[in-house]
């Protein structure tokens, strides 16, 4: 007779910022938070912090390696392509019984619940989502190089750019291309640093962006109606309507909420919770499968 699955689940939301990773029961949740987990971006690295916040939350609750084996675990991480990558991951990881998919599912499931509706997500990366009938359907999501229009990084980048705009007259002067002009020292030291920018090294410049946008600086406000006006295209082609909520997530994404377009507005919604949320709820999801597949 096989043995019965741990009563408790690990759920783990990994982003290109941080990685969470939390042990849930039926009434109480657990977690810890580590460094950037993008398996794409740096494999190795991001095994090292699965691997440390997987111990660090096995030492806090008194669970032998044996015990963590027995887990039902669902990973949602930024970064997996597919399922050849999820494979090699769930190689090294700890765990009889494991998911590993992308970062969002989770976010999809943590601000929809069962749903449905629309989900513009936008942190470091960005990626759509929509669920409909307990169908999901997913666009964009596919890093800094191909994708994640209207992303924090996507914002950095492009204010930089359009800073430079104004260096070549192309555009006047704003005071945001001003102050992210002093801070780099010129236009020599925005070529400069960029040059060695992360993805979270460019996301850290949008709320200059955001900030000087509120205060209705043009060139600021040009890039947040850019990203608005992609985060809407997309969401019409994936079939939004009227009467469909939509939920901006992410940390760049509720500042969006201004520049869509009107009736997009009018079914603006908060999430009912974030991706570790949604992760937790998979993981269950997963157990029962597992339990169902035993009996």
């Amino acid at each position: 007779m096989s043995r019965p699955l741990d009563p408790i689940v690990l759920a783990v939301d990994g982003g290109g910022t941080r990685c969470r990773i939390a042990v849930s029961d039926d009434s109480l949740v657990q977690q810890v938070e580590v460094g950037s987990a993008n398996v794409s971006t740096d494999f190795e690295a991001a095994c090292v912090e699965l691997k440390r916040g997987i111990a660090s939350l096995a030492e806090r609750l008194g669970l032998d390696a044996s015990r963590i084996a027995r887990v039902p675990a669902y990973l949602g991480l930024a970064g997996i392509t597919g399922k050849t990558l999820a494979e090699r991951l769930a190689g090294v990881l700890p765990f009889d019984h494991v998911r590993i998919e992308d970062d969002r599912p989770a976010a999809l499931r943590g601000a929809l619940g069962p749903k449905d509706g629309f989900v513009a997500h936008c942190g470091t990366g960005s990626f759509l989502a929509a669920q409909r009938g307990g169908q999901s359907v997913f666009a964009g999501g596919w890093g800094p190089v191909l994708g994640d229009q209207a992303s924090a990084q996507w914002v950095g980048r492009r204010a930089l750019s359009r800073t430079l705009d104004c260096i070549d007259d192309l555009q006047p002067v704003s005071e945001m291309a001003e102050v992210l002009l002093s801070r780099f020292g010129g236009a020599a030291g925005v070529v400069r640093a960029a040059s060695g920018m992360s993805p979270t090294d460019f996301g850290a410049l949008a709320p200059v962006v955001t900030l000087h946008a509120g205060r209705g600086d043009e060139l600021a406000v040009s890039i947040m109606q850019a990203g608005a006006q992609y985060l809407a295209g997309r969401m019409e082609a994936m079939g939004w309507a009227p009467g469909l909520s939509i939920c901006l997530t992410g940390g760049i994404g509720p500042h969006y909420a201004a520049y869509l377009p009107k009736i997009m507005q009018q079914g603006l919604a908060n999430p009912l919770g974030d991706p570790l949320t949604g992760a937790i709820a998979l993981a269950r999801a997963f157990q029962e499968e597992i339990e169902h597949e035993r009996c």
